[in-house]
């Protein structure tokens, strides 16, 4: 069994958005984001692979196409694959995301 805290994985930068990879496989990945008060992760799009966004700390202002919105602790978002997709923190505190995508866009198919 592979396990990890989530709250002790959490990292933050005073540069940009923090990223710790919890789990990988050639399926699924799975991060942590870390989110100081300003900082966004850019709009993006990601072709043939759907996104999960979990708020577990903190409050983000989420986009996923023309859609936005400002959503606090145990809200889930939903980025299907091609479709643009960011968030911001508009702070003030600290915001910590747990993110799943699928199927893992870093991996050759068939990598466990």
């Amino acid at each position: 069994m592979i396990w990890r805290n989530l709250m002790e994985a959490a990292r933050f930068s005073g540069e940009k958005m923090a990223k710790m990879n919890l789990f990988e496989t050639g399926r699924m990945f799975c991060d942590v984001y870390g989110l100081e008060p300003g900082q966004e992760q850019k709009r993006h799009a990601h072709a043939g692979a759907d996104k999960v966004y979990v708020v577990r700390s903190g409050r983000g202002s989420f986009r996923v196409g023309e859609a936005e919105q400002e959503l606090g602790p145990d809200s889930v978002v939903l980025a299907p694959s091609g479709v643009e997709h960011g968030v911001h923190n508009p702070g003030p505190e600290r915001l910590v995301l747990l993110v799943f995508m699928a199927p893992n866009p870093n991996l050759a198919p068939g990598t466990v």
